[in-house]
């Protein structure tokens, strides 16, 4: 093959007139989402295992008290990629989020890296989530005098006699489940379980500020004030979730009014509470004292109140559950978006043919998900899905600005304000805090990036609908 081809097929992009609802009526998802179910879906994945297991274990052993700025900082990067998102979402209604604004802006190749990147990084979103659900559903049967075996308490390395997580596997299984029973469910579930997520948070902030100990603030910075951008990098995996939201364009009333507002939404609401929160979590306890696994549980414990800690346990199950659904969510409709466009074989894009969702790669999610759950710490398995989180968020924030120069003529619901500053701010606060994250996560991350262009080279560019236009076929 000549290196022309081979350069026309790696920046060919996906046409925007294709970007309109061209699937067979039979092959469809089925809308009936608005605007308040999008947001729910959106706060559903930004607010879970950010508040109930990570501020714990980051300020416990990463930065302290400063574990606030960490999510400040990590706050003000994923603002910026929120707006960027928020663009795209009113243009381009279509299934694949990051994946389908990178081809249609950037070429085939980087919306292929995005794609095969996020089908790692929202699965290992999914396990850690579900880890940190085991965790409080650990410290809830003991609460209540259960004991279990040690070998299924946690990952191997995490505690003595650990060996798989049983507890984070099955809530992959059964959130795998709850997806497969259609889109409607999906919706109904997370905007009830959303509203009772909120309302402990709420619950924790103004019973907690009772119980601040501003002696427990002192030293602000233990482990020196570079830590806070380690955490921020590490927390970062708590400030976003809206991009998983908006790879349900496709199931929404009307995605190009409501997915920009139920971006912006979603991830105000979330930083709010996750500022108030973190305040109180860090002037209940000392960090040494924080639990990293049920923070806010044994905080409360701490201060005679064992009633708030079990009901915290409860709906910190319920809640943290809402992130699992969301991003489980987003990798089957990035998943099926890939097979549609032919980067992946078809066979995964065949939807269920009463509940009109992509069923297969919704099990093989749930498997992939649950086995890292079950076998790895909480801590790697966060730090492996921020780096390529943070990869998408710089592509999305550079593919806006080329889409925008390029195409200025399509219509926009939402248009990005401060145009180029915002998207210059995503793109270094992401590239900084990519460069926070250990070498290790650097060398996963690498590994799977060459598996998906080995993938790339052999299977997708040449099976590519782009290279093999299908006969239109009447809706």
């Amino acid at each position: 093959m000549s290196m022309d081809k081979l350069r026309t097929q790696m920046l060919r992009r996906k046409p925007l007139t294709e970007v309109e609802d061209d699937t067979p009526a039979d092959e469809r998802l089925t809308k009936s989402l608005g605007l308040w179910q999008l947001t729910a879906i959106g706060v559903g994945g930004i607010i879970g295992a950010g508040v109930f297991s990570l501020a714990g274990s980051v300020a416990h052993s990463v930065t302290g008290p400063a574990v606030l700025i960490s999510f400040l900082i990590a706050g003000i990067a994923s603002a910026a990629a929120a707006l960027c998102y928020a663009e795209f979402a009113g243009m381009i209604p279509k299934a694949g989020s990051a994946y389908t604004y990178s081809y249609v802006a950037l070429g085939e190749i980087v919306g292929w890296f995005i794609g095969w990147d996020l089908l790692l990084e929202y699965i290992a979103v999914a396990a850690v989530v579900a880890i940190g659900v085991s965790g409080y559903f650990r410290f809830l049967l003991e609460q209540i005098g259960i004991s279990l075996p040690d070998w299924m308490m946690g990952a191997l390395g995490t505690g003595d006699g650990h060996v798989f997580d049983v507890f984070a596997a099955l809530f992959c299984l059964g959130t795998a489940y709850v997806l497969s029973r259609g889109i409607r469910s999906v919706g109904r579930f997370e905007t009830i379980a959303v509203a009772i997520k909120v309302a402990l948070v709420v619950l924790i902030i103004v019973l907690g500020v009772f119980h601040i100990d501003s002696a427990n603030y002192t030293p602000y910075f233990p482990f020196g004030t570079a830590a806070v951008f380690t955490g921020a990098a590490t927390v970062f995996f708590a400030v976003f979730g809206y991009d998983a939201m908006s790879t349900a364009a496709e199931e929404s009333k009307d995605a190009t009014k409501h997915l920009p507002k139920a971006i912006l939404y979603s991830l105000g609401i979330a930083m709010t509470l996750y500022v108030l929160v973190t305040l109180v979590l860090t002037g209940m306890q000392k960090y040494t004292e924080i639990s990293p696994e049920s923070g806010f549980s044994t905080a409360f414990e701490s201060v005679g109140m064992p009633g708030v800690a079990n009901i915290i346990a409860v709906g910190a199950i319920v809640g943290i559950i809402t992130v699992v659904l969301t991003f489980m969510l987003g990798v089957t409709r990035v998943w099926y978006a890939m097979s549609r466009d032919g980067l992946l074989p078809e066979w995964f894009a065949k939807t269920h043919p009463v509940r009109k969702v992509p069923t297969r790669v919704t099990w093989i999610v749930g498997f992939g998900s649950a086995l890292l759950a079950g076998f790895l710490p909480i801590n790697t398995v966060a730090e492996l899905t921020n780096i390529g989180i943070l990869s998408a968020f710089i592509v999305v924030c550079i593919a806006v600005a080329v889409l925008r120069r390029t195409r200025p003529d399509v219509p926009r619901s939402f248009k990005l304000p401060f145009m180029p500053v915002i998207p210059i701010i995503g793109v270094v606060f992401s590239g900084w805090l990519i460069l926070s994250l250990p070498w290790e996560t650097w060398l996963r991350f690498g590994i799977w990036l060459v598996v998906g262009l080995i993938v790339y080279f052999f299977y997708s560019r040449k099976n590519s609908k782009l290279e093999n236009p299908a006969p239109v076929r009447n809706a």
